[in-house]
């Protein structure tokens, strides 16, 4: 295996909008799509709440597959949980990840004004329905509604109330940001935040659309993530090389 990514999912989504990713990638890669917990009906694990309570569940769901050569993506609120993953891990001493992909995500604490996670039932649905990725069928739906509102406020609430440690990420881990150019809940000036919390920044890039820019077609985004992730592998893989 040359490379371990974990990809993970925006606030009340999952692993199903990205399950044809893994078949897109280099097939030396090894491409995961982890689920926070209570992803709908069949998931009876309650949704987590913060930052710190995802970090710890997959710090432990994860465990060894967090060694080696491995990187996380993550898009809008799997932004946060990979980049607050990335700082568990840097604490604890352990090995961090080659590279961090940011999607949609900026680095500043949202403003109170834009919590959605306090909006009435039929604001929140609005609001989510604005987003574009929810499938229509769940907004439509009372009865399927009713099932995921409480893990979709709970996402959002999670994402809402984070704000990033005022510290730079180390120059091991070097940091791409990925968004829409229309994005009109994470606009790219929020995204050119990142260069200033990681001392290796490999740029930001934008992609025609809005919050879910790759929802059509994913092909610009993984070439991207692709080109990103493998420069970073090639730079921890020269330094490994280096005799101490």
């Amino acid at each position: 295996m040359e490379l371990r990514l974990f990809v993970f999912h925006h606030a009340g989504g999952s692993h199903l909008m990205y399950r044809d990713w893994p078949a897109r990638f280099p097939s030396g890669w090894d491409v995961r799509t982890p689920d926070v917990p209570g992803r709908g009906p069949l998931d009876d694990r309650r949704p987590l709440a913060d930052v710190g309570a995802v970090v710890d569940h997959f710090v432990a769901e994860l465990g060894d597959q967090l060694t080696g050569n491995f990187a996380l993506f993550g898009h809008s609120m799997g932004g946060v949980v990979a980049y607050e993953l990335t700082r568990r891990l840097l604490a604890e001493g352990r090995t961090p990840p080659v590279w961090l992909g940011l999607s949609a995500r900026g680095a500043t604490h949202i403003d109170d004004a834009t919590h959605r996670h306090l909006l009435s039932d039929a604001a929140l649905r609005r609001a989510v329905a604005a987003l574009g990725g929810t499938p229509q069928a769940v907004l439509d739906a009372p009865d399927l509604w009713g099932l995921f509102e409480p893990t979709i406020r709970a996402d959002l609430r999670l994402g809402e109330t984070w704000s990033p440690a005022p510290t730079a990420l180390p120059a091991t881990v070097p940091v791409s940001a990925f968004g829409g150019k229309y994005d009109e809940t994470v606009p790219p000036e929020q995204l050119d935040g990142w260069s200033t919390l990681a001392e290796r920044f490999l740029g930001l890039h934008l992609f025609d659309g809005g919050h879910f820019y790759f929802r059509d077609d994913p092909t610009e985004l993984i070439e991207q993530i692709t080109k990103d992730a493998g420069r970073a592998l090639a730079i921890a893989k020269a330094a490994a090389a280096v005799p101490r």
